[in-house]
């Protein structure tokens, strides 16, 4: 169970301020190491946000520049904003991405205190600005970032991760009909492939129910910024990555504003936490697959490369 720990960093983000010494405490005192937390503050045009990487190392986890025997697995919590003061007081709904991706590392860490430590590092990365701008969109409002989505996949996209589960509420929409949570296709280089069936087995184990998947188009695995339509931006960082991504979505049964307050639902975002432990157990121990290697060259050797799809593309004439 994780709800201890998302009730913990919920109760730690639901403030106007930031204090992000205090974060660092809250996992050192659990157990890790002050080297294996990395932050940085970041200025855009529309304000700031402090990106957070936590890195919990593995029993076969090397200095960070070395590869290991053991897969590393990344978690990005994908938001715009954990916030949308002055105009909004609280925690919007959007912040349950980082939300999940930070009480999953604290679950994480304190597993490994425990003596239970995963075979391979796990590196989960996010970033929190309680003061996020506020965005038209169809069906209803999103919360937009102080900074860029190709500043945000610099800092949440790490070179070393060989698969990505990408967290992001995803409520604003009329694609998912169901309150939990549900996954995405894998997407790889621009190609949008098969579900994966061990992702299916675990989240059916998770949740005790039949698996949920969430539909994706072309346009939400192309880049931000092109002028077309993207359900949300919980894709966005396999357009910097040659690494499987998949989305794990935070639902609802109806359409929710990302600038909504008082509207998380902590046993929801503790589904969420659980399915990415237990993804990062299996993936540590080579037991959980994103996709089909053989298949994807395959494809490859069909019908060519689809990096296009994950740069801005051609200029209109």
């Amino acid at each position: 169970m994780a709800l201890k720990q998302v009730i913990e960093i919920y109760d730690y983000l639901e403030s106007p301020q930031i204090n992000i010494a205090r974060l660092k405490k809250i996992f050192v005192r659990r157990g890790l190491d002050p080297s294996e937390f990395e932050t940085r503050r970041i200025k855009g045009d529309k304000g700031e946000t402090q990106f957070v990487k936590i890195r919990i190392k593995g029993k076969e986890g090397t200095a960070k520049k070395k590869r290991t025997p053991a897969p590393i697995l990344g978690v990005i919590g994908r938001l715009g904003g954990i916030g949308a003061r002055p105009h909004k007081i609280g925690l919007v709904s959007d912040a349950d991405g980082a939300i999940a991706a930070l009480a999953c590392a604290l679950k994480i860490t304190e597993m490994r205190s425990r003596g239970d430590a995963l075979r391979g590092d796990v590196i989960v990365a996010t970033h929190l600005s309680p003061r996020s701008p506020i965005i038209p969109h169809d069906p209803v409002p999103f919360m937009d970032s102080p900074v860029s989505i190709e500043t945000m996949n610099r800092y949440d996209v790490d070179k070393e991760m060989e698969a990505i589960l990408s967290v992001d509420t995803t409520k604003g929409n009329r694609i998912i009909n169901q309150r939990g949570f549900a996954i995405s296709p894998t997407v790889k280089d621009g190609y949008v492939l098969r579900v994966s069936e061990d992702l299916l087995d675990i989240m059916q184990t998770v949740t005790g129910k039949l698996p949920v998947v969430f539909a994706i188009t072309t346009q939400d695995i192309t880049p931000y910024g092109n002028g077309v339509y993207h359900l949300n931006s919980i894709i966005q960082p396999a357009t910097a990555t040659h690494a499987p991504t998949v989305g794990v979505a935070i639902t609802t049964e109806v359409a929710v504003p990302g600038c909504a307050t008082g509207a998380s639902h902590p046993l929801d975002i503790e589904m969420a936490v659980r399915f990415c432990v237990e993804v990062a157990k299996s993936f540590s121990e080579k037991k959980c697959s994103f996709f089909d290697e053989k298949e994807f060259k395959k494809l490859v050797s069909l019908y060519g490369p689809l990096e296009h799809f994950k740069t801005l593309g051609k200029k209109n004439p």
